[in-house]
């Protein structure tokens, strides 16, 4: 089922701020949280949307023509992946032992083009994949472009099958039910302060409850959902470079653990206090679960219902990320020669120097 003993884990969802719009600062952050994961024995944290470094909650506030300076600025400070920010926090990880699922404004490599996706580190550093949000929500769409089928996976970790989502994305039926094929376990949700912003205040946390517990009933896995609250540097960001606005306020935020069968494992919990939403997750409840409702059995119906996925890389650095199973080894096989801690396909061995063939390489990653 996992490659670590047991059926239950420890894992919490971070309900915290970035500091807004300075990724040095922000990094240091996640890297606290993780040893602070590590001292209490959560096994994996999950990480607000775009945490790194922070959700560009201008782009709802102000007129397109008016934003162009602040989106230079938030296209300086995303990251890339693979990248120094990254490697931060993948040696925290490997330090404290504690598996990451960290949302980030992602900076493709050569370009100025960027992706609001979800980094995953395992709990011995290894990068495990990136998911880049298929759909950007509304005004995202100035700031960040389309994932991919590429990038749409469920990864083995040491907690378990993991695979998520950001905000709005879980929306998209087809995406949720393209995580349940891959045998996913335990689902990492990633959003935005959604109730701080004008016209939500009343309906959001209704909707991310609904949303969240309706993928952990009909997927049948354990969610673990983080949203950020908006902080005095965000606000102050944007009156410094932008003017003042009302349509978004502090706090917010909405973080819980849910059970399969729909009830609260940890929270919920929103505003402005930042903590831990933490909780014991149990795989062996998740029998119970399936004999009721099997998502990928026997209530699939696969004579009738068919899910396609294009998983076509759209992206100049997709290939080294999970275009297929025989690249993604090929790529990181060749990493693995290099010294660098990745996660090889479930019960492959770590080749020794003269196995490998770099011409193997060549021809899947031209």
């Amino acid at each position: 089922m996992t490659r670590s003993e047991g059926t239950a884990r420890t894992v919490a969802a971070v309900h915290a701020a970035p500091v807004f719009m300075n990724t040095e600062a922000t990094i240091d952050k996640v890297i606290g949280f993780v040893e602070q994961a590590g001292r209490d024995g959560v096994e994996l944290l999950v990480f607000p949307e775009t945490f790194v470094p922070g959700y560009p909650y201008w782009i709802e506030c102000y007129p397109p023509l008016q934003q162009v300076a602040a989106n230079v600025q938030y296209t300086d400070a995303s990251v890339e992946v693979p990248g120094p920010e990254i490697e931060r926090v993948r040696a925290a990880c490997a330090r404290a032992g504690v598996e990451v699922v960290l949302g980030i404004s992602e900076r493709l490599r050569g370009t100025r083009t960027c992706f609001n996706s979800q980094v995953f580190i395992d709990a011995d550093g290894s990068l495990l994949g990136v998911h880049r949000k298929l759909q950007p929500t509304y005004a995202e769409r100035i700031v960040w472009a389309q994932g991919g089928g590429a990038t749409l996976s469920v990864f083995d970790s040491r907690s378990g099958r993991i695979g998520g989502l950001s905000c709005w994305e879980h929306t998209m039926n087809l995406a949720r039910q393209a995580l349940l094929e891959q045998d996913q376990q335990i689902h990492a949700a990633a959003w935005p302060a959604l109730s701080t912003m004008a016209g939500f205040e009343t309906v959001a946390d209704a909707q991310i409850e609904a949303m969240m517990k309706t993928h952990a009933l009909t997927a049948q896995v354990f969610v673990v959902c983080a949203a950020n609250p908006v902080d005095e540097t965000c606000l102050a960001w944007m009156r410094d470079n932008l003017g003042e606005q009302t349509f978004v306020t502090a706090g917010g935020g909405w973080s819980a653990v849910i059970h399969p069968f729909n009830s609260f494992l940890g929270g919920p919990h929103t505003g402005s206090e930042e903590k831990l939403v933490t909780a014991t997750i149990d795989f062996a409840d998740v029998g119970v679960v399936k004999a009721w409702v099997d998502g990928k059995g026997h209530y699939a119906r696969p004579e009738v219902l068919r899910l396609g996925v294009d998983r076509k890389p759209l992206w100049h650095d997709e290939r080294e990320v999970e275009p297929d199973r025989a690249r993604a080894y090929v790529h990181n096989t060749s990493l693995a020669m290099q010294g660098v801690p990745v996660a090889l396909p479930q019960g492959a061995a770590r080749p020794a120097p003269q196995e490998w063939d770099a011409s193997a390489e060549r021809e899947l990653n031209p």
